[in-house]
């Protein structure tokens, strides 16, 4: 399987490492274009003004938007996560809005308050995952059709609306796998919803 990977700005090297210690072919996407031959999409953590301003200046918003529509799976880590988030700050983000979350950036503070912590998985709850929160944003609400995966201090870290994962830490930066193991299942599931006439 082909896991794009958004290289525009941000940490997409350390995501292609896991995707491939996973077992798939990471595919830095540059262009709009090379979206098309993946079955799903990371965009990865970084600076979330700057990331959309170059999104918008090379063309991907309607590819993104249609890249989601077609039911392929998309994972937002950190700045990736409040690009799709519905609202930042408790007003409409009027990007790409395709999960019911309410997000803040920096939430924690400076630099010097990231921090790493030992968080649950509801879909792996053997061991503790250990996240690094770096700048990190805070989700402060969500909607009725997004599961919480994973809580830190009573704040969701990890969520999913159908399609759409996101993680308001860096899995990237563990040798922790099943975060992005869990990610790649979703394109199994995808495609069998497919072939069974679920989605148009």
């Amino acid at each position: 399987m082909k896991i794009g990977i958004l290289a525009l700005q941000g940490d997409f090297r350390e995501h292609g490492v896991m995707v491939k210690r996973c077992g798939c072919t990471p595919v830095e996407v540059r262009l709009p274009e090379e979206l098309e031959p993946c079955d799903a999409l990371i965009i990865p953590g970084g600076e979330s003004t700057t990331m959309a301003k170059l999104m918008v200046r090379y063309g991907f918003i309607g590819a993104l938007q249609s890249f989601v529509s077609s039911n392929r799976p998309v994972l937002g880590t950190c700045a990736g996560a409040i690009l799709l988030a519905d609202c930042v700050a408790g007003e409409p983000n009027n990007f790409l809005t395709v999960i019911d979350i309410d997000i803040e950036r920096n939430a924690y503070g400076r630099q010097r308050e990231s921090r790493e912590a030992d968080i649950m998985l509801t879909f792996s709850s053997d061991v503790p995952f250990n996240a690094v929160f770096i700048r990190a944003p805070i989700i402060r609400h969500v909607g009725p059709a997004v599961d919480t995966l994973a809580l830190y201090n009573n704040s969701v870290v990890l969520a999913r609306q159908g399609n759409i994962l996101v993680a308001t830490f860096h899995p990237e930066l563990t040798e922790d796998e099943r975060i992005h193991r869990y990610f790649i299942t979703m394109i199994s599931h995808e495609e069998t919803l497919l072939h069974q006439g679920v989605y148009p």
